[in-house]
């Protein structure tokens, strides 16, 4: 696909198949994420995909409850997969870090036939115990922020919307 057709294809998928991904398309994502733009090259981003289901509802259940959802509901939409950005928080540029991995891996995921979906409250959760819980899990010390989740999985029958553009809002000087 050209990048230009993957821009226009990638979509907030919000119903996931429970099918596990393979491993070697998750690396690609992840490499994705990795290899995003950074301010002054700091790579103060760092992703974590947990596929552990004890983990993963762990953290739907977390960010349900920092969003006031009722219990059960899953903020992840049921994908298998979530995919933890957080940044080095002692670097200025660190929430944008993240987020440019967030965008990259989203554009890879739809290159590879792949669903996912951009979830917030994470900075939320890495204030709280279970942000440490997780650091010490994959044992990464220091000041550590949450950026994003991405919801990542195989897309169900039903879940794709099409957005119309609007008006946009750019403008032109000079």
């Amino acid at each position: 696909m050209e990048l230009k057709d993957v821009i226009v294809k990638r979509r907030s998928v919000k119903k996931y198949k429970p099918d596990m991904v393979p491993q070697e398309l998750i690396d690609q994502v992840v490499d994705a994420g990795l290899r995003a733009a950074c301010g002054k090259g700091a790579r103060s981003q760092v992703i974590i995909a947990v596929k552990d289901k004890e983990l993963r509802d762990k953290i739907s259940a977390c960010n349900a409850a920092i969003m006031g959802l009722p219990e059960g509901k899953d903020p992840f939409y049921g994908a298998p997969i979530i995919i933890v950005v957080i940044a080095n928080a002692d670097v200025p540029t660190a929430p944008y870090d993240g987020a440019c991995s967030l965008q990259n891996m989203m554009l890879m995921a739809t290159e590879l036939g792949l669903g996912s979906c951009w979830i917030h409250r994470c900075k939320q959760e890495f204030e709280g115990d279970l942000g440490k819980e997780i650091l010490a899990k994959i044992g990464l010390e220091g000041n550590y922020e949450g950026v994003g989740h991405l919801a990542l999985g195989y897309a169900a029958e039903g879940s794709e919307r099409e957005f119309p553009i609007g008006e946009g809002r750019c403008f032109q000087i000079g």
